[in-house]
């Protein structure tokens, strides 16, 4: 079973992930990761943190040589901030805790409910934990299920198509295509394709910033390349639909989510929803649509996996909610964290990690082998199946 766990505090020492169930012979380097965590670090509206911290991971075990062993593969991400606050967030004996202590919660943060459940009458410990900062881990994490799913044709992307009311046209994405969008997105400050929409999007983030104010978004994860037969109908907890849905809900700030056109398909008669499938001029089976996002019936059915992810503002206002001083029973304004105005094209990119993590998961329960070589031997003879006995192929 492919599974991963992080830990680590915001301002603490580090962010430490574990993997289990990579097979061996999946060649990955610290270059591959270090990639993603600088991709995670950009976007315009980001706070002053990503001036302090380069991210670049350190990876402990699993790996000898830049490919995997099959054992369990760990890493650390050092907090360079850390530094400034080892005296409050060290793990022995601090002299300065209640310097930083947080008693007056941000609406919309974990903070109160928190540390009503966890008994803490310094907010600062859930704050630390519950903070944005710990997704590094995961995207680090990431980088290696997708270069695992890329050893199969199977590449992620992701796009910002809105952000503060300001809607995108979406690029259309294909496996021809691929490289030439993603170059565009990468360039793009808000990881918008389309130009006039980010420069609007970018002005809008200005607009927030001198209100005070915090902007959330819109986010569109794909995944090309993937073959039918992904998840199972045969029990709730293995639909692959749920799962991407628990992983991408798993981000923060993250409050709604979609696969393919699902919000606008629960408006229209099912005639205008489902994708009808025909016989392409090769003989073979053919969809002209992808209204369905990929997945039928809790399986992939062989087109591209496409989601959307929407996101909330951000809780940190630099003209803070009102709020309850809990340690004085009083109303205040609420805390003021260190914060992004905007962090959405983060967020897609952390959305492309889950992603590959739900994908590579269902990959490894479908496909079985200790290594790469036996991955790849039993994939092929699973295409060669789909196209013998369902003449599906994807070129």
């Amino acid at each position: 079973m492919l599974r991963f766990t992080t830990a680590g505090e915001s301002h603490g020492p580090g962010l430490v992930g574990i993997i289990e169930g990579l097979p061996a012979g999946l060649p990955v380097s610290v270059q591959d990761i270090n990639r993603e965590l600088s991709r995670r670090q950009q976007g315009y509206g980001r706070g002053g943190r990503m001036k302090i911290e380069q991210d670049e991971v350190v990876i402990l075990s699993g790996v000898r040589n830049e490919v995997t062993l099959g054992s369990p593969v760990s890493f650390v991400i050092w907090n360079r901030d850390h530094k400034n606050w080892s005296d409050i967030m060290g793990p022995g004996s601090c002299s300065q805790v209640d310097q930083r202590r947080v008693t007056r919660p941000r609406p919309g943060h974990a903070d109160l409910a928190g540390g009503m459940k966890y008994h803490h009458a310094d907010l600062r410990n859930v704050l630390e934990r519950a903070s944005a900062r710990e997704t590094a881990a995961r995207v680090a994490a990431g980088a290696f299920f997708k270069k695992f799913l890329e050893a199969f044709d199977i590449y992620i992307y992701s796009q910002v198509i809105e952000i503060g009311g300001v809607a995108a046209p979406p690029a259309d994405i294909t496996r021809h295509n691929l490289a030439e969008v993603q170059q565009v997105l990468e360039n793009s400050p808000v990881r918008c394709y389309d130009p006039e929409s980010a420069r609007l999007m970018m002005a809008r983030i200005d607009q927030a910033r001198e209100e005070g104010e915090s902007l959330g978004g819109v986010f569109e994860t794909g995944a090309l390349g993937v073959p039918p037969g992904l998840g199972s109908h045969t029990a709730w907890h293995l639909r692959l639909d749920s799962r991407l849905a628990a992983l991408m809900m798993s981000i923060p700030a993250i409050k709604a989510f979609e696969i393919g056109e699902g919000i606008a398909n629960s408006r229209l008669p099912g005639s205008q929803v489902h994708d009808a499938v025909y016989l392409s001029d090769a003989g073979g089976l053919e969809r002209r649509t992808n209204r369905a996002g990929g997945v039928e019936g809790g399986i992939s059915n062989g087109e591209t996996i496409l989601t959307r992810a929407y996101m909330k503002p951000i809780p940190t206002l630099y003209k803070p909610l009102t709020s309850v001083n809990t340690s004085t029973w009083e109303e205040e304004k609420a805390e003021v964290e260190r914060s992004d105005i905007c962090a959405v094209p983060a967020a897609a990119v952390v959305g492309e990690a889950m992603m590959a993590y739900g994908l590579a998961q269902a990959f490894r329960e479908k496909f079985a082998g200790d290594h790469m070589d036996e991955l790849q031997t039993s994939f092929r003879e699973y295409r060669s199946y789909l196209k013998k006995v369902w003449k599906w192929e994807k070129t």
